[in-house]
């Protein structure tokens, strides 16, 4: 019996979450891992790279056994803009804070889509930066700035 790839796209993708789920294992390594009664701060990591790695795993023995489509041009355009709007909102929420890097990160990864709309999009980026400075900020308290430096505050 001879193995052969037969749903390169499901091949790859399982190599891909199998890579991050050991990836995620090899790097906690470093931290005390506890018990499932008093977890340690490499319990979590290392429970879900395991699961990860293991839906990865059974991905890529999948794609060996039944069909499924082909991979795809890679779509770079895209690519660019969704990486580029997650810097942008790395770069933009300090001095920006919450309200000005959310609807940015938004927009620019929306625009990927060729279903973009302005008006969709801009009210899934204004009432996504309520909700977000809602409960991250006011119900949980988190020490991230609603305006940042670039506004005074």
């Amino acid at each position: 019996m001879s193995l052969s790839i037969r749903s390169p796209k499901d091949f790859w993708s399982g190599i891909m979450f199998l890579c991050f789920g050991l990836a995620g294992v090899y790097i906690a390594r470093e931290y005390a891992m506890g018990s499932a009664g008093r977890m340690g701060p490499a319990f979590f990591p290392t429970m879900l790279g395991w699961m990860l790695a293991a839906i990865g795993f059974a991905t890529a023995v999948r794609a060996m056994i039944g069909h499924g489509q082909a991979l795809e041009k890679v779509a770079f355009k895209e690519l660019f803009l969704v990486l580029g709007s997650v810097l942008l909102f790395a770069f933009l929420l300090r001095g920006g804070g919450l309200a000005v890097a959310i609807p940015v990160l938004i927009m620019v990864s929306a625009y990927a889509s060729h279903k973009f709309t302005w008006k969709e999009s801009a009210l899934l980026a204004f009432g996504s930066a309520a909700v977000s400075i809602m409960l991250f900020v006011k119900a949980l308290g988190l020490p991230l700035p609603v305006l940042g430096t670039w506004f005074g505050v």
